[in-house]
């Protein structure tokens, strides 16, 4: 096609050219194919490659929304049947996943072409996309910066033109997290709302959620459309939205709200002016659209919440550890995993039954506080992040605390974990920069990140905005507005897009 500027479509112009016949799926394959040759070796965003398998689907006939668009998988969760599954751990690097899931079916059903698979920290445990099993995603804002974690490489692959969407998942940030630090929309949708299945009925006690990181929001929302469904595992169901979330995004509120903000952590720690900012900057926005906006704490408890998190982090990691038998043939040991891991995991089995369980009824607390909350403001803002991204390794254990993990890897000292200080610090260290983002996972609402704000180093921020349970709708028809003002982030002022 004469002209043809791959990069320059999202996902649904790309579909809307392969469905005119004015370009072929083969040919969005290849230019895929170029743009990841050309900046991966930068960004190390794409861990695992499938031209081949993706030259062949190419050239069969393909149907649905996103027919013959490119897209990349995260490597947790999203198995593809006979494809690796490594979750960046050295531990799974012979694993083959034996089924597809539920969400690679879905996408499938849609018509995308799976090019490959994106970065991840080891088993998403981190919003950092540092693996030691592959290396250091970066950012191609700025290359010595992350793009968060743990969709790091998913967001870097849009970010940087590669794909228009990649597949990403949120159990405590993961989808938000990334998009605010690489100038993307991402959604959060409400727990029950995407595929979790079928070896799964729920993922991190339903914390965690599937759907996409992208550049527009119609993508996002055309995407939620084909993911949403009703499956036999599931143990959560979202309420039901008879509409089409493509429409809702491309439909204006039509109305005033009313809209809360906050700038403040949750937990009393510092939060970056440049992140404040962006927060203070929405609101005006908002005001001016004739939304009534106003200053306003969260009525939930940020320390319990952290708490409450932290346990369930603890807990999974734990389980995950144990779960790690049946692919080994053996006992997970020290050397196989990353000592950070090994050391959540520690404390999970130093962490009692009835510690777990009232930390779950924390999250149903909130989750009713919140929709009180809803009943008022339809929407509450914070920021996305406390912080701009961090630098590359800015992050890595101290000497003392390496020293510490490893004597707890070594010696095996789980009853000392929990007495010596090392969960606040875990705690301090792991929501300091992000201790919005949880709260929606535990309350299952939908939950974006918005691309409005760059810091005065160029590096991008976002703005989160929350809606109660089951209002993407809400949620993609602010964005679809916003996304037309001048202050939307343009991909474009990327050096690598």
């Amino acid at each position: 096609m004469q002209g043809f500027h791959y990069k320059n479509y999202d996902g649904l112009g790309l579909a809307e050219l392969v469905k005119k016949k004015e370009v072929h799926p083969r040919e969005l394959v290849e230019e895929a194919i170029k743009r990841t040759e050309a900046h991966n070796p930068k960004l190390n965003a794409v861990i695992h490659k499938m031209y081949e398998q993706a030259r062949e689907v190419a050239d069969k006939k393909l149907t649905g929304a996103f027919a013959g668009v490119p897209m990349l998988l995260k490597n947790i969760t999203q198995e593809m049947e006979g494809e690796p599954m490594t979750a960046g751990s050295r531990s799974l690097r012979s694993y083959r996943a034996k089924t597809d899931s539920e969400y690679t079916r879905r996408l499938r059903e849609a018509g995308v072409v799976i090019l490959g698979q994106t970065n991840v920290p080891e088993f998403a445990l981190v919003a950092v996309t540092e693996p030691s099993h592959y290396g250091a995603t970066r950012n191609p804002w700025n290359l010595d910066y992350t793009p968060g974690g743990s969709s790091g490489g998913s967001a870097a692959a849009v970010a940087s033109g590669i794909v228009p969407i990649a597949g990403a998942n949120d159990g405590g940030g993961s989808i938000r997290i990334p998009a605010a630090y690489c100038g993307l929309f991402g959604l959060k949708p409400t727990r029950g709302r995407t595929p979790v299945g079928p070896t799964y009925g729920r993922t991190w006690q339903g914390a965690s959620v599937e759907h996409v990181l992208t550049r527009s929001v119609r993508d996002s929302a055309a995407m939620l459309d084909e993911l949403r469904t009703y499956e036999k595992s599931a143990a959560f169901y979202a309420p039901p939205f008879e509409g089409r979330y493509l429409e809702a995004s491309q439909t204006p509120l039509g109305k005033k709200l009313k809209i809360a903000y906050s700038t403040a952590s949750p937990i009393g720690t510092e939060v970056h002016p440049e992140c404040e900012k962006a927060v203070v900057k929405a609101a005006k926005v908002l005001e001016s659209m004739g939304h009534d906006v106003e200053e306003k704490e969260v009525p939930v408890d940020g320390h319990k919440i952290a708490r409450s998190f932290l346990t369930m982090y603890f807990g999974e990691t734990a389980a995950l550890l144990t779960s790690l038998e049946e692919v080994l043939g053996r006992k997970a040991t020290y050397t196989d995993v990353e000592p950070s891991t090994w050391l959540l995991g520690m404390i999970g089995k130093a962490t009692p039954a009835e510690e777990f369980i009232l930390s779950i009824r924390e999250w149903d607390k909130a989750a009713y506080q919140m929709e009180i909350l809803h009943e008022t403001y339809d929407f509450y803002l914070t920021p996305t992040t406390a912080f701009p991204p961090a630098k590359i390794g800015e992050l890595e254990p101290t000497q003392s605390e390496k020293f510490l993990i490893s004597s707890v890897g070594k010696l095996g000292l789980r009853r000392l974990v929990k007495k010596i200080g090392i969960v606040d610090q875990i705690a301090q260290k792991n929501l300091m920069r992000t201790p919005f983002t949880q709260l929606a996972n535990l309350t299952g609402q939908p939950s974006m990140s918005l691309p409005i704000h760059q810091t005065s180093e160029g590096l991008p921020v976002g703005v989160q905005v929350m809606a109660a349970k089951g209002r993407e709708d809400l949620l993609l028809q602010l964005a679809g507005e916003m996304e037309k003002s001048e202050h939307w982030l343009q991909i474009e002022k990327n050096p690598l897009f």
